[in-house]
């Protein structure tokens, strides 16, 4: 199964920045979702945001309401997280578009308040997914053939995306990716 994941933060560095919310969607090997998880988080008592970052969010109505909707210690929301991906049971692989934004902010928020990694890697201890996750927006310009740089919701078939607006709640934007996903599994059967 996959976990296709989007986050969303105020600011280009986890730790520096705080993550404000995050969401995934599991996706069976047929490519149906199995199951969600959304989170809102508090912005970390220690991080700080960027500034053109904050007013970019800021000047998006809809993204600054979902950011402000029931917010919760991020120390809670990763408890119920590890919760949510553990009882999916099997060796689920984390998925985002791309992996190198959302990947380092769900490690770095699941090392400090959960003391377990992301992935695979080198380290001791515990991972909560299997092996090196995969880059979906890597995968889909292989599938395309498109380079890189056309491969973002801007670009795609809106059929891909199940429907789903890229809105930058990231519910919204992991139920478009997990489309994209299932779309691409499909296609490949």
């Amino acid at each position: 199964m996959y976990v296709v994941t989007d986050v969303e933060v105020d600011g280009p560095v986890p730790g520096e920045n705080s993550m404000l919310s995050f969401a995934s969607v599991a996706v069976g090997q047929d490519g149906h979702v199995l199951d969600e998880f959304e989170a809102v988080l508090d912005p970390l008592e220690d991080a700080r945001p960027d500034p053109a970052t904050l007013a970019w969010i800021k000047s998006q109505p809809e993204v600054w309401a979902a950011l402000k909707d029931d917010p919760q210690p991020a120390s809670r929301a990763i408890t119920d997280y590890v919760e949510w991906v553990g009882a999916l049971g099997g060796d689920p692989v984390f998925v985002a578009h791309p992996l190198a934004m959302d990947g380092p902010w769900i490690d770095h928020y699941l090392k400090r308040f959960a003391g377990i990694r992301l992935l695979k890697g080198p380290w001791e201890g515990t991972r909560l997914f299997y092996d090196g996750g995969l880059c979906l927006r890597s995968f889909a310009a292989g599938r395309l053939g498109r380079p890189l740089r056309l491969c973002s919701p801007e670009h795609y078939d809106p059929s891909w995306l199940g429907g789903h607006r890229h809105t930058h709640k990231a519910i919204d934007d992991a139920r478009g990716y997990a489309a994209l996903l299932g779309h691409f599994l499909k296609d490949a059967e």
